[in-house]
């Protein structure tokens, strides 16, 4: 039986994404070093140190659970960062975009919204997805806007639902964007590259 999401690849004019290797790993925690994402309490960044586990845990989730994690490369072609396809519904035609981080040098760039319509537009377009999740902490801020600037509405708060490496509980901010609204979302990402 096939699988919902089979590895593939895309490719815009300000980034690249590719199937996630064992491969990736010194590239991957040269881009994490990048700004010391890892230290931002309230993100699922790996340090340096971590990208090996890092990358074998989102290669098993993929095998367990149907996901389908990415590198992400600039225009340049260097490996600046992370994300993947996740929490995958086929039966119900759902998918989360989640696990996304990138290099300090490339965030509020083009490289971002490029990404993200990208992956809407395999989502719906060729999965036929129904409806694309996006969740992130309660007090990571800078996502949250991120996320609403998409055109992604906010769903809910899912409080205490977590518990982190840290031990604190997160509160989740719940967002997605449905089938019906891609099309106004896709000309508004297209819209925002064309402008930046």
């Amino acid at each position: 039986m096939s699988r919902f999401i089979e590895p593939f690849s895309l490719k815009g004019s300000h980034v690249a994404l590719e199937p996630l290797a064992r491969e990736h790993a010194s590239a991957l925690a040269s881009a994490a070093g990048d700004g010391e994402l890892w230290r931002l309490w309230y993100t699922s960044v790996p340090s340096p140190d971590t990208v090996g586990r890092y990358i074998e845990t989102a290669l098993e989730m993929r095998e367990a659970a149907g996901a389908l994690p990415f590198a992400v490369r600039d225009a340049t072609g260097t490996i600046v960062g992370s994300t993947r396809y996740f929490n995958v519904d086929a039966v119900n035609r759902r998918l989360e975009i989640g696990h996304t981080w990138y290099a300090q040098r490339v965030q509020r760039t083009p490289l971002n919204t490029e990404c993200k319509l990208l992956l809407l537009g395999y989502a719906f377009e060729s999965l036929h997805c129904i409806a694309v999740e996006f969740r992130t902490h309660w007090m990571n801020h800078q996502s949250r806007a991120a996320i609403a600037r998409l055109g992604a509405k906010q769903d809910g708060v899912l409080r205490s639902h977590q518990v982190a490496a840290d031990g604190s509980l997160r509160d989740t901010v719940v967002f997605s964007i449905i089938a019906a609204e891609w099309p106004t979302v896709r000309r508004h990402l297209q819209y925002k590259l064309g402008g930046q």
